[in-house]
């Protein structure tokens, strides 16, 4: 997926083996040791080559063979999640400096971390909310309800909304971005509704412009990933998050950050079915509760993250200015 994007943005791509240990049985244990091992002189070819000023790290195990490799270069991380990965963890003794998200990560850490927030494309900031509700053709003046699961989808969430799909549209005007695995599900019960439902009811297996549907809504029904980080906040969107049960405890720490906030209610994913519809309800009839969580979630929001990211990167490769 990385290999694809970052080809897609015009930047030169190399890739290195790696595996990771944390978790692996003991049969696995050698072979995954023997990639890391490939790795380190994959990446001391690399850095030969590149001859870089800075290394920049975001986590994972692929991060461990170029850390290694680059160790005498000056290294920066950066924390997306509010808890650090074990590779990020491990990193960080060698690291010259740490940035995160949010200021709730520094529990995680000995040594001073830098407050930058989460970076954002560029492409996000530049939907209105006018704009985007004319572009996914919302109409109606019942409020917007956002669902989605991150890029490959949540098959429970899409099955929560669709137990719940005639009474969801009865409330609301539903952007639904399913993944493609389900995808033909949520066409077949977009197509058994009534003519009026329907129309109220907007499916995407996958949306390139995720901006216009987070600015074009009023609530979000979602994981807890690191991007709602970020995103959410950037568009001050109150959120029922979902952290996905089976990935450490990350989106847990994610959402419980935001939920401490007051932007956010959490939905344990076992629970989705039984209390989403009166989760939802509540919220969409309440405008005074949004409101309260839209301004709480606002005030997460920090838009220049990038710049304060490559900030950091260029002091540590010596240019001072631009």
């Amino acid at each position: 997926m990385e290999a694809d994007l970052v080809t897609r943005a015009g930047i030169p791509f190399d890739t290195i083996p790696a595996a990771g240990l944390h978790g692996v049985g003991l049969r696995a244990l050698p072979r995954n040791l023997g990639q890391l091992m490939r790795g380190y002189f994959a990446a001391r070819r690399i850095l030969r080559a590149f001859q870089p000023d800075a290394l920049f790290f975001t986590g994972g195990y692929l991060a461990a063979p170029m850390a290694g490799a680059g160790r005498r270069i000056p290294t920066l991380l950066y924390v997306p999640d509010i808890e650090p990965g074990l590779a990020l963890k491990a990193l960080a003794r060698f690291a010259d400096r740490i940035t995160v998200t949010a200021a709730d990560s520094q529990a995680y850490f000995d040594q001073k971390v830098i407050v930058t927030g989460y970076p954002l494309r560029s492409d996000l900031m530049a939907w209105s909310r006018q704009k985007a509700r004319a572009a996914l053709g919302l109409s109606s003046r019942r409020p917007v309800l956002l669902v989605f699961g991150g890029s490959k989808g949540a098959r429970s969430i899409n099955q929560a909304v669709l137990a719940h799909l005639a009474a969801l549209l009865e409330l609301a005007e539903v952007v639904h971005i399913s993944g493609q695995l389900d995808w033909e599900e949520i066409e077949k019960a977009e197509a058994s509704l009534p003519s009026e439902l329907k129309k109220r009811y907007h499916t995407f297996p996958y949306l390139h412009e995720m901006g216009k549907a987070l600015a074009a809504a009023d609530l979000v029904v979602c994981r807890a990933g690191a991007s709602t980080l970020g995103e959410l906040p950037f568009f001050g969107l109150p959120a029922v998050l979902v952290p996905y049960p089976y990935a450490w405890r990350y989106q847990k720490v994610n959402a419980e950050a935001l939920a401490r906030h007051g932007a956010a209610i959490i939905l344990e994913d076992g629970r989705l079915q039984a209390d989403l519809l009166d989760t939802v309800q509540v919220l969409l009839q309440n405008p005074g509760k949004r409101e309260s969580m839209q301004a709480a979630m606002r005030s997460l929001a920090r838009p220049q993250a990038s710049q304060a990211i490559a900030h950091q990167l260029l002091d540590l490769a010596g240019v001072k200015s631009l």
